[in-house]
Formats: structure tokens, C-alpha cells, sequence
């Protein structure tokens, strides 16, 4: 069993993965945004040839926890996808999962030129490891959080 973790983000989605032990995540790809329908048919596609069970979409709520215009996008996306998919789909607060990104590629050295190259695989994957680790730490691992 493996989670796809999903950062949805205007023009691009970054898509990463979890290992078969629910460990660790790994940035897996970047996808163009086209639209609801066709960016849901893409994930399920993808999450079928991935073999994963689960779908966390990073989910943007305001500074103060609210559910704002962007957090309502994603959620019309996630309705889509699980209409789409036999995937259970959980929406995951994203909080700063962007920041964070670029945060770490300055940790790692890169430059600045390196960093504006698209991180959204890398926010998803930040995304899905905090999910992974809040699971993992809590002993709920494989229980849903609908937000």
C-alpha cells in the first residue's frame, strides 16, 4: 500500500509518493493544471499506476484556519477526484508546505536560480510526510481526516 500525496497549486500539481511502508515521501512529478475534470482523471490515472490506496491533497486554509476562495478550489477538485477514483482522497492542512520547500533547497545549497524552478513535486511530498508523520507518531495511521 502506498499514499500519493497531491500539492494543487493554479497552473502546475505536484504529485509525490510514499513508500510501501508509509515511511518516507519522495517528490514523484509535476503535472500542468488543465482542469478540474481532466487534473482529477490525471491523479486517478496516476494513483492506479502508482498502486496507491490513499490520495492527501494539501489543503490551503487561511492564517487563521478558515477555509478561504483557494481551499474552496481545492475542495471542488477533491469532490472531482473521488468521483474519479476508488482511492479514499484526504485533504491535509498544507500549511507553509511552499515555504518550507524553498526553505529546505536553501538548506541544501541551491542556488537562487535552482529555486525558481517549479517545487511543487517537493511541496507535495513535504505535504504527504507530514501527514505520514502525524499518522505514524499518533498510532491512527489508516484513519481519515476530513477537513
Amino acid at each position: 500500500m502506498k499514499y500519493l500525496g497531491i500539492d494543487h497549486g493554479n497552473a502546475r500539481i505536484g504529485i509525490a509518493i510514499s513508500d510501501l511502508s508509509l515511511t518516507l515521501a519522495r517528490p514523484l512529478r509535476i503535472v500542468k493544471h488543465v482542469s478540474r475534470l481532466e487534473d482529477a482523471k490525471t491523479i486517478s490515472i496516476i494513483a492506479a499506476e502508482e498502486a496507491c490506496s490513499v490520495i492527501i491533497i494539501g489543503l490551503p486554509l487561511d492564517a487563521d484556519g478558515s477555509i478561504g476562495p483557494r481551499a474552496r478550489s481545492v475542495n471542488r477538485f477533491i469532490e472531482e477526484l473521488r468521483l474519479q477514483t476508488e482511492c479514499e482522497v484526504i485533504a491535509w492542512d498544507e500549511s507553509n508546505s511552499t515555504k518550507n520547500a524553498t526553505e529546505i533547497s536553501i538548506l541544501r545549497g541551491e542556488s537562487k536560480k535552482q529555486r525558481q524552478t517549479a517545487m511543487d513535486d517537493q511541496a507535495a511530498a513535504i505535504i504527504l510526510q507530514d501527514y505520514l508523520d502525524n499518522h505514524q507518531l499518533s498510532g491512527v495511521r489508516g484513519k481519515s481526516e476530513k477537513i
